[in-house]
């Protein structure tokens, strides 16, 4: 072995500590960077393998009702390959020992192409006992999360109110779709209030009274189809049979959602990486450029022995190419938990015939290159150094620096100012860069932390907005066909309510000069409590009497502005079109909506006084008796319970975004460390000449502690409000490239939030500040004063 190889070695056994904590930081880069991307790679394959295996559609759009005659005319469509026609409609379900009702969505199951294994597109896979048969009993397949949520099995029997009618079903078996990977009614997870269920078709159409007509298609295109073509084609073909507009893949509510998930995972394994290996970059960048500092009489031996600028060089780069790869290693090993405990998570919420934590070659040669790259480039200044030096040069010690008052001492001040502080003070202003980069690091740990608890404050007033000044009552109830508004009085005379009021929610399509966009248009009374319009800013906003009031998302998408007046098409019924003037403009987070008040709305819609929805305030004490009138209602098809819901999105949002949080807090801790360990020690290393003397001339161990650590606890001040600032702008950042066209979170982050993030990078640093603390009790004073002078 040769001698700079011997000495490799010994370095890094000499500073093993900090070769330790460097390659932690580069572990955890690496670990976010492999483990986010294997957790994307593994859904996306086994999304593309579901959708392949399991045909999934296209196109899809839903209409009122339309003739089955139409499957021939969509069939010869340029570009369709093939077409599926269903019947879909929402319905209550008595759940037994559930006292609240849950909604589900009965889908007509084609059974002769089921049991002879020829699905058409949107096949079902069977996860668990058998496929229905034509018989007396109506027997069901239920999705497969909400049989685990709701922990039914095959063989219990269920009441559905299936269009006003009383039905036992008979469960039969579970499965999963690939139309109904996410499972959702509007957007939010929740497995326990909304079920996907497959009965015989036949039967499907004679309950729902749907014989000879469908309600819903799906289209496979050919390809290189032009999709957005079939898609006019096909809403010029059912456009008077009231559809709400075909629309591809691309924005089919589950096939979005996961597209949506996958696009944040790549920011999430982008940006925070990135922040670590920048940070490693800069530790190596001291270390080793203090490492050539102290070896100069070493590099002027080995150039005397005949070793050339570039073997030298190459040695110092080697020393980081080893810590980047032990990094590099431990990064590997910890991505493999990070992937798998995330994957879990994505396991519980999306439904895939397969799911395998994958990691590709080729990530982890990604992740290596650029962990060596910034372990290159962090080294590249100590390189300079080295191939400067001459051999001459390096044998004679350093010239001492030339040294100057500094500012505090200039103004006459420094008389004033302790020994130890001013101590600390000429050392920031002779060293500002590193002392710039040390505040900088600690101050990304901070903002790290913040990155990922900031989450949960901003769930925490989306769950305050939405559930508690938007909907003010505590149900929603559906009708299945539209109702009088004197059903409101039927209504405020079930058990224990307090109050009900009527609202309305149409599709609708805005037109704007020459812009359109398919959007919600709710219609509430004017004196409306219970389901409100409410801006995130400005609260409660009443609505006006003549015009509408748009979200800021819509008003976005087409350009819009107070005053404008938009064509609004209404999509169903009479499919009337109007000139409507937008009034206001609120920000509503969620959803391209806009709303006006009921009366307006109905005169617009020219369809009558009718309404399919009511918001419900309930005595709490009176809800067991409330729910069992409920169940005893056939016109109410569907029920949205306020509690049920957010205690359900409470447990799985506080679950998943835990996990990340609490991910995120030890890779700060981590990074904290990092920083904060090796800039003590590098300054230890250069002062400890100049504390071993002061502590030969009679100064305590703790006062010379003090000396050192002055300056590292001012470092650890100043990066904190950095630090909280950072964090915001992090967080806006995360925020917006998280963002998608149909959701506009703010981003929140409550002072608790600030505090704990402080306290726990302070407690990071006391902790480094203990360890070195403990090398300065150690110091061999004789040994450190045998300098040459």
């Amino acid at each position: 072995m040769k001698a700079i190889h011997i000495k490799l070695w010994r370095d890094l056994r000499r500073l093993r500590t900090q070769v330790a904590t460097i390659a932690l930081v580069v572990a955890i880069g690496v670990a976010g960077f492999v483990g986010m991307f294997s957790v994307h790679e593994s859904l996306q394959d086994s999304r593309d393998d579901f959708y392949r295996e399991n045909r999934l559609a296209d196109v899809f759009v839903n209409v009122k009702r339309a003739p089955m005659h139409l499957r021939d005319r969509l069939a010869a469509i340029d570009g369709v390959a093939e077409v599926r026609l269903d019947v879909v409609f929402d319905a209550q379900i008595a759940l037994p020992g559930a006292d609240t009702p849950v909604t589900g969505r009965f889908i007509g199951l084609d059974l002769a192409r089921v049991h002879a294994q020829r699905q058409s597109l949107n096949a079902l896979t069977l996860r668990s006992g058998r496929w229905p048969e034509r018989g007396r009993e109506l027997e069901a397949v239920v999705s497969d999360r909400f049989a685990v949520a709701r922990q039914i099995k095959p063989g219990d029997r269920i009441d559905a109110v299936l269009n006003g009618r009383l039905e036992r079903l008979h469960l039969v078996g579970t499965a999963i779709s690939p139309e109904y990977v996410f499972a959702s009614r509007g957007g939010a997870p929740d497995d326990k209030s909304f079920g996907i269920w497959w009965i015989d078709g036949e039967r499907m159409l004679q309950t729902f009274d749907m014989q000879g007509a469908f309600n819903q298609a799906a289209l496979r295109l050919n390809a290189g189809a032009r999709e957005v073509s079939v898609i006019d084609a096909t809403d010029r073909l059912l456009k008077t049979y009231g559809t709400l507009g075909a629309v591809g893949r691309d924005k089919q509510l589950s096939a979005k959602i996961v597209t949506d998930e996958l696009a944040q995972l790549k920011v999430m394994g982008t940006v925070l990486p990135a922040i670590f290996l920048a940070v490693a970059m800069f530790i190596l960048h001291v270390v080793v450029s203090r490492q050539v500092a102290t070896q100069r009489s070493q590099i002027a031996a080995l150039k005397a022995l005949g070793y050339g600028d570039a073997a030298i060089a190459w040695h110092y780069i080697q020393l980081a190419l080893v810590i980047a790869g032990l990094g590099v290693f431990a990064g590997l090993v910890l991505s493999v938990w990070i992937g798998q405990l995330m994957l879990g998570l994505y396991d519980e919420v999306f439904r895939f015939n397969r799911l395998a934590y994958v990691t590709t070659p080729w990530l982890v040669a990604v992740a290596a290159a650029i962990a060596a790259g910034a372990a290159a480039l962090g080294t590249w200044g100590a390189i300079r150094a080295v191939v400067r030096l001459r051999p001459a040069q390096a044998m004679q010690p350093l010239a001492p620096p030339r040294y100057r008052r500094t500012l505090l001492e200039r103004l006459g001040l420094g008389r004033r100012v302790r020994a130890g502080t001013l101590m600390a003070i000429r050392d920031f202003e002779r060293r500002p860069w590193r002392a710039a980069f040390t505040v900088t690091g600690i101050a990304m740990a901070v903002a790290l932390q913040i990155s990922g608890a900031f989450w949960l404050d901003a769930i925490a007033h989306i769950v305050d907005v939405q559930f508690r000044q938007v909907q003010q009552g505590d149900v929603l109830v559906n009708f299945h066909k539209p109702v009088p508004l004197s059903v409101v009085q039927d209504l405020r005379r079930l058990p224990g309510v307090l109050d009900a009021e009527p609202y309305r929610s149409e599709p609708v399509r805005m037109r704007l000069h020459g812009v359109t966009e398919d959007a919600q248009l709710l219609g509430l009374d004017a004196s409306a409590q219970l389901l409100r319009v409410v801006d995130e800013t400005r609260g409660h906003v009443a609505l006006p009497a003549q015009g509408l009031v748009m979200s800021s998302l819509l008003a976005r998408a087409i350009g819009s502005n107070v005053g404008d007046r938009v064509r609004v098409e209404f999509r169903l019924w009479n499919q009337t079109q109007a000139d409507v003037q937008v009034v206001d403009i609120v920000h509503t987070m969620m959803g391209k909506q806009a709303f006006m008040r009921l009366d307006v709305m109905n005169a617009l819609a020219r369809d009558g006084e009718g309404v399919a929805e009511a918001a419900l305030q309930v005595d709490p004490l009176a809800m067991p008796a409330f729910w069992d009138a409920i169940k005893r209602a056939p016109v109410i098809n569907a029920v949205f319970d306020k509690a049920g819901s957010l205690a359900s999105f409470n447990e799985t949002t506080s679950r998943n975004m835990g996990v990340f949080s609490g991910i995120l807090t030890l890779f700060a801790i981590a990074m904290a460390v990092g920083i904060v360990y090796n800039a003590a020690r590098i300054t230890l290393s250069e002062r400890a000449w100049e504390l071993a003397s002061l502590r030969v001339l009679g100064m305590t161990r703790a006062e010379v502690s003090v000396l050192l650590l002055a300056q590292l606890g001012t470092e650890l001040i100043l990066a904190l409000p950095l630090g909280a600032v950072t964090g915001w702008a992090l967080a806006s950042l995360l925020m917006r490239l998280m963002s998608s066209d149909a959701i506009d979170f703010p981003v929140v982050v409550e002072p608790s939030t600030y505090a704990s993030a402080a306290l726990i990078v302070l407690a990071a640093g006391l902790a480094s500040a203990f360890l070195v603390r403990r090398q300065i009790d150690r110091l061999d004073l004789v040994a450190v004063l045998k300098v040459r002078e």
